[in-house]
């Protein structure tokens, strides 16, 4: 039997010569990041706001007795009444009877996805959903299927042939593509068939919605989704996510979701962030004004015919093949801009793109000068633009 180390070794020769290995390169701090910045998920610009820093770290200096960490999971020692004042303001954010809060939306998925779904139950998940749909999914005994992606007919064929209590899982803005969620028909479809839609709402928190509330609540489509799943570490430029929902469903989650019962609870510092953070965008709600404004100007630009169409601040570049993929990325980072490429095995093999994200901080030459060298390279790929 080999060793350890010789499957190890093994493992990672396999992945290298299929030119999918993956390593951690050291990236910039979030205020180190110039106009150039197409690539993190800081949307709005509140991971860089001084003000929003300031605010916490004021926040942080009232809350007496605060601590630097949680000291135990909530169950334990790490609950207090200032974690829950800010669950129930942003219950009433989300126009959700409650909210619980999680260390990060990769661990609020996984805990609803694995606990919530029986055995003789059925799991439905659009084939784009994030990884932790997935691995909820896997961790649960409910029988799961993917549908394609945003097909309605094909979750409505899936949804005449599924058993027990149906849970369909979505995002409202997929991380990959940018393209979002048809709620409007969804939500009927999921009605017939007295399914439960699990929305994760991951990349429209903050970007979308009164307050940054999301899509949901957006289209007024809330009240009619049985869990949303929100996350703060993308628009609103800090950590931490919450589950909203009723009280039962949290009550639930404390009792059977095991990443919330056994994981250490958020320290005071990162609870005061998320109170922050979300007061912060109530004052500067033009900033979703901003991004939308920027990503209509890349449209406009942005001639490529090897794009996914998008209208959220996500938007793609596609480059098939890993390695046609980094020498795309590689060209345009020696221009300055810092965009990463997305690779096989995390896309499919043929879907290799560049994800561009869009930030109200990215300055209109930036975004011309952008769209300027993602011409000048599907012309070098020979992909044509739209209207060549």
């Amino acid at each position: 039997m080999n060793s350890l180390e010789e499957v190890l070794r093994d493992k990672l020769t396999q992945r290298e010569q299929a030119g999918a290995l993956r390593s951690l390169k050291i990236t910039a701090m979030p205020r180190e990041l110039g106009n150039h910045d197409f690539s993190s998920n800081d949307y709005l610009g509140l991971a860089r706001s001084t003000e929003l820093t300031d605010a916490i770290n004021r926040r942080v200096a009232a809350l007496p007795h605060a601590g630097n960490g949680a000291t135990g999971s909530r169950l334990l020692t790490g609950n207090n009444s200032y974690t829950q004042e800010v669950e129930a303001s942003l219950a009433s954010l989300f126009k959700a009877p409650a909210s619980l809060i999680f260390n990060s939306g990769y661990s609020a998925n996984l805990s609803v996805l694995s606990s919530l779904p029986q055995k003789d139950d059925t799991i439905l998940y659009d084939e784009l959903a994030h990884t932790c749909i997935k691995d909820g999914a896997r961790l649960s005994l409910a029988r799961r299927f993917s549908f394609r992606h945003n097909d309605m007919n094909d979750l409505e064929a899936r949804l005449s042939r599924a058993t027990g209590r149906v849970y369909i899982a979505v995002e409202s803005v997929y991380s990959m593509d940018g393209d979002t969620c048809p709620l409007q028909e969804l939500v009927p479809l999921a009605e017939r068939y007295n399914a439960t839609v699990i929305l994760d709402e991951a990349h429209s928190t903050g970007a979308m919605g009164p307050d940054g509330s999301g899509m949901a609540v957006d289209m007024n489509l809330h009240e009619r989704i049985g869990i949303r799943v929100y996350t703060f570490g993308k628009a609103m430029g800090i950590h931490g996510a919450c589950v909203a929902g009723s009280e039962n469903l949290v009550r639930y989650l404390v009792n059977f979701a095991r990443p919330f019962i056994y994981t250490t609870a958020m320290p005071p510092h990162s609870i005061a962030a998320i109170e922050c953070s979300f007061a912060y965008l109530q004052q500067h709600i033009y900033l979703q004004q901003a991004l939308r404004s920027k990503t209509e100007l890349y449209l406009q630009h942005a001639r490529l015919g090897n794009r996914i169409l998008s209208t959220s601040a996500i938007q793609t570049a596609l480059f098939p093949g890993n390695q046609h993929c980094r020498e795309a990325a590689t060209a345009l980072q020696s221009q300055g801009f810092d965009i990463r490429p997305i690779l096989s095995p995390t896309v499919p093999q043929g879907a290799e793109r560049l994800r561009i994200c869009l930030h109200t901080y990215n300055t209109n030459d930036s975004i011309h000068q952008l769209c300027a060298a993602l011409h000048q390279l599907a012309t070098q790929f020979t992909i044509l633009p739209d209207n060549a």
